[in-house]
């Protein structure tokens, strides 16, 4: 354990670093779903180590080792933790796990809301068009979701960049992206060190939904056009929450779209399905580690107390009382 506990910790830090740059030489949709994979599976990595050292360095405190009747001086030997790092450990996923509460909430607050907001817009089709002279285009989330674009966007833009623009909004709303940017918001507020992962996957939702525009207008320049009129309009303007045409690195974007279509890469989605499979096979063998060395923990307090210290301690099964861990251990000696 005293390795393998820490290599989630690891991939966690190499895939904040390394998953964003990765994400941007994939297509677009292939790269949503790779980010918000290794979103769920390094923050709960991240989240497990974390409990698993804090638990190790907790239960050498004595007073807790007398409530669960299990050694400290065998718990020590079989595998050491610093009561520095335990403490440090407990402190990042109390604020970790109060931090994801609270986003969690703001979430569920922000989604209640956006279908509010789709139940009092003026008409019952998808596309709401709202008397404002601001320009505004954006998507809300709900059962239906809804495309609002403001009569001073529409303004701004001409007949296929109008239909690029509903194109890009309607994609948001097909692939469900809200729920991509909840995944990164949640898993950000449980680990800061995935915030660079949830900017990347805000910038892709983007990307996704351009390509999709550009499929159905048949004309990458238009989408292109439509891009960066609809940002130059609403400059300036404060941003919402709500998935736009005028959200993430509007340059960026655009040159994608004057380029060709990017190709599929595989090599990008194996190295990071490899190093999600290493944290997960490095936490599950430090939570069995764990086990059993509270197990023979456990064991080695039980010899005290039968007077039998000088027995062998480890490859001893004491789950429970001294009691039980010796019918048990009968129990596997007569076991055919």
């Amino acid at each position: 354990m005293l390795v393998s506990v820490y290599v989630p910790l690891a991939v966690t830090v190499v895939l904040a670093v390394v998953g964003p740059r990765l994400a941007r030489l994939l297509p677009p949709r292939p790269a949503a779903w790779a980010l918000a994979c290794a979103a769920l599976v390094t923050a709960i990595g991240w989240a497990g180590a974390l409990a698993l050292l804090a638990f190790t360095g907790l239960a050498q405190v004595p007073q807790v080792a007398a409530e669960g009747r299990w050694s400290v001086a065998a718990l020590r030997a079989e595998d050491p933790v610093y009561r520095v790092v335990a403490a440090a450990s407990a402190l990042v996923l109390a604020v970790g796990v109060l931090s994801l509460v609270v986003a969690a909430v703001r979430q569920v607050r922000h989604l209640m809301r956006a279908r509010l907001e789709c139940a009092h817009l003026p008409g019952d089709t998808e596309l709401a068009v709202v008397d404002d002279e601001a320009p505004l285009a954006f998507a809300l989330p709900g059962t239906p979701g809804r495309i609002v674009v403001s009569r001073g966007m529409l303004r701004c833009l001409g007949d296929g960049e109008r239909e690029a623009l509903l194109a890009h909004e309607r994609a948001h709303l097909r692939g469900r992206h809200h729920l991509f940017q909840s995944v990164w918001r949640l898993t950000a507020a449980l680990n800061p060190l995935l915030r660079p992962v949830a900017v990347a996957g805000g910038f892709v939702l983007e990307r996704w939904a351009d390509e999709e525009a550009a499929e159905r207008v048949g004309d990458r320049k238009v989408v292109a056009h439509a891009v960066g009129r609809a940002a130059l309009a609403s400059a300036g303007m404060s941003r919402s929450r709500a998935l736009a045409v005028t959200g993430g690195a509007v340059p960026q974007r655009v040159r994608a779209l004057l380029a060709p279509p990017p190709a599929r890469r595989s090599l990008p989605l194996v190295a990071g399905g490899l190093l999600l499979a290493v944290c997960c096979a490095s936490l599950a063998n430090a939570a069995s580690d764990s086990d059993h060395m509270v197990d023979s923990a456990k064991w080695a307090q039980c010899a005290v107390h039968a007077g039998t210290a000088d027995a062998p301690l480890k490859h001893r099964y004491a789950p429970g009382s001294c009691s039980g861990g010796h019918e048990r251990q009968e129990s596997r000696e007569h076991r055919p």
